[in-house]
């Protein structure tokens, strides 16, 4: 069995998986059905323990990868933050169709069940993410893409029986549509520019471009077109407007989902985008030497990075200040902290005693993940007159009825914010001192401001269920169907308590991404300076 095919064993786990949550959700037995949730979330499981049974450094150096430390801890990020996301939605899925079942008022019909279905998309999905982590080449990881997006376009129609949720879903589908669009004819440049789509070849083919008079303006073009197709993805300006129609008009369960496994697959794939171009700052050791190649991004791509960067930030921040429904308001959030991130972008891998801005972007991904859960759980567990709440006027004074659920919409608005001395904080700062590092000190200007904004918001998500009065609409908000959403916004919460402690293992699980990666840009730099010991 070739070294790739091992890699992927925790996709295959999912996709099987995606097979048999879909003939269990099928059904006549109630019992079988009602499986289907702990069915998925012990898939997710087992992909997750396969992740460290199947890969080796032998398997990982002869797969060929490009960035092999994103296997590890790409998938592991993912697949844990999943099996969360799955719990949000225990008990929600054909509530209202199987209580008609139990009561004999309509036959069970399998057409109509949609629980199996749901939770086979959500693995595909998550299996297209996972995919990415070991893409060798541009073609894989398009198709890894497009696998993550195209399962949820259905997941937004049928997460709920209202117009909303299919006007959001057909936004969704032609928006994503375009930027696929965009996506394909960037990378067919890049194969016209370099003769290959293979991303370690086409690295070594720009290196040598640059080395000879600069890179070719086709590969340039190619490069732009690649980073605003996967803005989709990562919600950035200026493909974010679909997101606060979507957030608003899916479920919440799958709001939640959205907010992070298309943002991650996102990121991961523009990371690989990026390093095939090279990042300023990639260093190395060879003996008692330490070598740094003196190669950065092309000036036309740094320069859209940085606007899309700054108008992502606030316009995302700006947005969210006018929003009276918290969905949309956690839209425009999700915005605003995908330009933060893209600050790690920018700053890319960073000297050996540096903080590196990838590192510093995997972090946060893994932070705003758990951010994530705790704050979209409580709109989750909750409901009122058996409908999902999302406005200002659910959330007041929620602390009396359900104070577990106040305290973690709190503790989650209050990491968004970056509020000592929860992780959000912590991943602000590891995020701004890599911009820093590289220089981009007016970067994190913007960015510090932007969170000086978003302040405003986000202290309504504390003080609304925490010091306001109950209003007539929270009065008659009580619990979902289920305990395992709520479970898990608490359990969310603590982390983000909690983590901190742990903050060394968590940066240096990050670190172990690009750590002795820039090796494999040895093959042609344009330069290479050497710093002796006493210059160290």
């Amino acid at each position: 069995m070739s070294a790739k095919l091992y890699l992927i064993i925790p996709e295959i786990i999912l996709v099987v998986g995606a097979v048999l949550v879909t003939v269990l959700g099928l059904s006549r037995a109630k019992a079988l059905r009602d499986a289907v949730p702990g069915a998925t979330v012990g898939l997710i499981i087992l992909a997750f323990l396969s992740v460290f049974a199947v890969t080796t450094d032998e398997r990982l150096a002869a797969a060929g990868l490009l960035m092999p430390g994103l296997v590890v801890y790409g998938k592991s990020l993912i697949l844990l933050v999943s099996a969360s996301l799955v719990l949000l939605g225990v008990g929600l899925v054909d509530r209202r169709l199987e209580r008609a079942i139990g009561s004999g008022q309509v036959a069970f019909d399998p057409i109509r069940v949609q629980r199996g279905e749901h939770h086979a998309f959500l693995l595909l999905s998550i299996a297209g993410a996972c995919l990415l982590c070991n893409a060798p080449d541009f073609i894989w990881a398009f198709l890894a893409v497009e696998l993550v997006s195209l399962p949820t376009y259905i997941v937004v129609a049928s997460s709920k029986s209202s117009r909303k949720a299919q006007e959001a879903a057909v936004k969704y589908f032609f928006l994503g549509a375009l930027s696929s669009a965009v996506l394909l004819y960037g990378i067919a440049l890049l194969y016209g520019a370099t003769g290959t789509v293979e991303l370690e070849p086409m690295r070594q083919a720009l290196a040598a471009q640059a080395a000879s008079g600069g890179i070719s303006t086709l590969a340039i073009v190619g490069g732009v077109l690649a980073i605003l197709g996967l803005c989709y993805k990562i919600s950035a300006v200026p493909m974010h407007f679909y997101a606060p129609d979507v957030y608003e008009g899916a479920a919440t369960p799958v709001t939640a989902f959205l907010a992070f496994i298309p943002k991650a697959a996102g990121f991961l794939a523009l990371i690989l985008v990026l390093d095939v171009f090279g990042w300023s700052g990639h260093s190395f050791t060879r003996g008692d030497d330490l070598y740094i190649i003196e190669r950065g991004l092309p000036q036309p791509i740094t320069a859209l990075l940085w606007m899309i960067a700054v108008l992502t930030m606030t316009l995302g921040n700006i947005g969210a200040l006018l929003q009276k429904n918290v969905k949309r308001m956690l839209a425009y959030s999700s915005v605003a902290h995908s330009g933060y991130m893209m600050i790690g972008l920018i700053a890319g891998p960073a000297g050996i005693d540096g903080v590196s801005g990838i590192n510093a972007t995997l972090f946060y991904l893994l932070s705003y993940a758990i951010m994530n859960v705790a704050t979209f759980g409580p709109l989750a567990s909750l409901e009122r007159n058996g409908e999902e709440i999302e406005t200002f006027d659910d959330i007041a004074g929620l602390r009396q009825r359900h104070p577990w659920m106040a305290a973690s919409l709190a503790i989650g608005a209050g990491s968004l914010i970056g509020l000592p001395p929860l992780l959000g904080f912590w991943a602000k700062l590891y995020i701004f001192m890599a911009g820093l590092e590289a220089g981009q000190w007016h970067l994190v200007l913007v960015a510090a401001i932007n969170s000086g904004i978003s302040v405003w918001y986000y202290l309504r998500l504390i003080n609304d269920p925490l010091v306001a009065q109950p209003t007539a609409r929270s009065e008659t908000v009580t619990n979902g169907p289920s305990i395992w959403p709520r479970a898990a916004a608490i359990v969310t919460a603590g982390l983000l308590i909690v983590a901190p402690l742990m903050l060394g293992r968590l940066v240096s699980a990050a670190n172990g991404v690009t750590r002795g990666e820039a090796t494999t840009a040895v093959a042609a730099p344009p330069t290479e300076t050497v710093v002796s010991d006493a210059s160290r």
